[in-house]
Parts: C-alpha cells; structure tokens; sequence
C-alpha cells in the first residue's frame, strides 16, 4: 500500500507482480499452517470443539506473523540479504490483522454472544473484578491489541500520512510494540492458565527472546556504523565492486549517514534520510532510475537528489571520486537537490 511516486496520486494497492507472488506465498502459508494446527488440535485433543480450534488456529498465527513483521526491520540492518522483505512489509501487516480480526471476532461470539449484555459491555466486564485473587483480565488485553492493529492497517494507506502528517503516523504505528506486549499477556493470562503444556509457554519466551536479540544486534551494528566517523574531507566506500548493482552501502561522515549507489556502471552518494518519514534509503534500491524508499517508495534521482516531476522532495547529495578500485565519498554533503556527476566505474 503506498504512493505511486511517479503519478499524481495514491493506489489503494500497489500490486505488481513481485507483489503478487509475495501474498501468494504468504497466503498459502498462512493456509497450510492453519490446516497444519487444526489436524494436530484434533489428532491430539479429540474433544475439542470445532470453534475453540479455529480461534486458536487464527490467534496462533497472528502472533507468529506479528513475530515475522517485528523481525523485518532489525533483520534488514543486520544483513542486506532481508531487504525484500521489507518492500512489503505493509502488505504482511494488513493480512496479519485480518488473521486477528478472525481470532477476535470468533472469540466475541463464541464467548459474548449469548449473553444477557451486549457483546463489548460483556467482553469488559465478565472478568470483573480486574486483579482479583490475583486474576488478570486477559481479554480487554486482546481487544486492545486488535484495535491498535485495525488502526495501524486503517492508516496503512499513504493518504493518511499526507493528513496525520508523518510524525503523527509514526508514532501511531509505534504502538505495534504495545500491540504485542497486550498480546503477551493475552497469552499468558488466558491459553497458558489453561494449557499449561511447556510447548506453549517456551514458544512464547523464545519468540521474546528472539526479537530482543535481533534488536539489540541490530542497535549495536548501528552504533558501530555511526561511530566509526571521520574528521578527513573523503571517506572510503570500500570496493566498487563490492556494492551491490542497484543497491547502496552506508558511511557514516560528519555526524550523518551516507547511501553510496551503484547503478548502470555509475556511482552516486545521497543522504540517508528520506524526506517523507525519514526512512532509510540505503536500504531501498534504484527503480525506474530512482532510489526508492523502502518505507513508502517515494524516489529521488541518485545524481541530483531531486524527487522526479511533480514532486518537490529534494535530499542533500555527496560529491564522489574513484581512486583505484576504492570508492570515496566527500563527507561534507552539497545543498539538497545539487546535481553531481556520477563516478564512472569500469566497464
């Protein structure tokens, strides 16, 4: 979902066909996994009802996608070979939703519908009193986890960040992480005091473990990149050869970051930063002749930094030099939307 960068306006998708195989892939995972569940849910408990297995099949798989969607990001900054994923990130989060959006409503009728009170007056107040004899209401967790989803896959179209305006749109969708600290203790405080099974419970710490492990990896190699700075005028880029065709590699020079391009024998250097939300260019890739964001696939030209016609974005761009086979980049960057000719490498 996104901008289309070099039209005037917004797709409510941007399906194209790498996008295509992609939910393809996806969906049939999803599909295998949730027949997967419920052949075991049956094989190894034979009394349980048909609806009490789908909703664990459907919560289950909600929180392994979530695990996925909370990977990509630290993944992507510990190795450039995850990048991909990251162009459809957005795509995994609004299937992931659906998935919950199914677990919950499930769960309101299995649990709230035949009630004497309506549904949400049930679901809030059937665990009353909260923290009584050391209960823990685990269902307003669930519920509050879900509408922080539907509001992030509601706003997941870039309209809403041209009108929530993009600090306000990242920090909506910040809230993914008490998205999942609601869904831990959704789990820990409803499946887990009934299934007590260690397969359950050493799921869920390992998955914890997991994402905090890759984060801290992936702060470390970030702090490393932004203190290994330079007071010289250029900057070595390391090999040409070494930077991938259409891709970029990262310097850290006077206090910023630098995305060294390689494209069609050429090499440009821009600023890290895109003008839209701030996200990180050097990890996206030259499309149509553009880099393009990662985030939200707003493009810039690599030798100017200037958005292509209509758009006005511009981003500060870095001179280059080839001595050798190394690439060097000037540290001090140039006015944003300065044109720089392109570094020839060989042929």
């Amino acid at each position: 979902m996104g901008r289309c960068p070099l039209s005037l306006g917004y797709q409510a998708v941007g399906w194209n066909p790498q996008k295509k195989r992609y939910d393809m892939v996806v969906l049939s995972g999803l599909i295998t996994y949730l027949a997967v569940f419920l052949g075991l849910a049956f094989t190894w408990f034979p009394h349980i009802t048909i609806e009490t297995a789908i909703i664990r099949a459907f919560g289950t798989a909600a929180l392994i996608l979530l695990h996925v969607i909370l990977s990509i990001g630290p993944l992507c900054r510990i190795s450039d070979r995850f990048l991909p994923l990251l162009y459809n990130r957005r795509h995994l989060g609004v299937i992931m939703f659906t998935v919950a959006a199914v677990h919950g409503t499930m769960s309101l009728v299995q649990f709230h519908a035949l009630g004497d009170m309506g549904i949400l007056a049930s679901l809030f107040t059937s665990e009353l009193p909260y923290l009584h004899q050391g209960w823990v209401p685990f269902q307003p967790l669930g519920a509050l986890a879900l509408l922080i989803l539907f509001a992030m896959a509601a706003t997941s179209h870039d309209f809403w960040l041209a009108n929530l305006t993009a600090p306000m749109w990242k920090t909506l969708h910040s809230l993914v992480y008490v998205a999942y600290v609601c869904l831990v203790g959704h789990v820990v405080f409803g499946i887990l005091q009934v299934e007590t099974h260690p397969l359950w419970f050493g799921s869920l710490v390992l998955g914890a473990v997991w994402l905090t492990s890759i984060h801290l990896i992936a702060a470390r190699k970030e702090h490393r990149l932004d203190v290994i700075q330079t007071h010289n005028a250029w900057i070595s880029c390391g090999k040409w050869s070494d930077i991938p065709e259409d891709r970029a590699v990262l310097v850290c020079g006077h206090g910023e970051r630098i995305a060294v391009f390689r494209y069609d024998g050429k090499i440009s250097a821009v600023s890290n930063v895109c003008q839209h939300q701030n996200g990180p260019l050097g990890e996206g890739k030259i499309i149509d002749g553009c880099i393009t964001c990662p985030w939200h696939g707003y493009q810039y030209l690599p030798d100017s930094g200037q958005s292509p016609p209509p758009f006005t974005e511009k981003i500060p761009t870095f001179r280059t030099k080839l001595e050798g086979d190394i690439v060097f980049v000037q540290a001090e960057p140039l006015p944003p939307g300065t044109q720089v000719p392109p570094t020839e490498v060989p042929k």
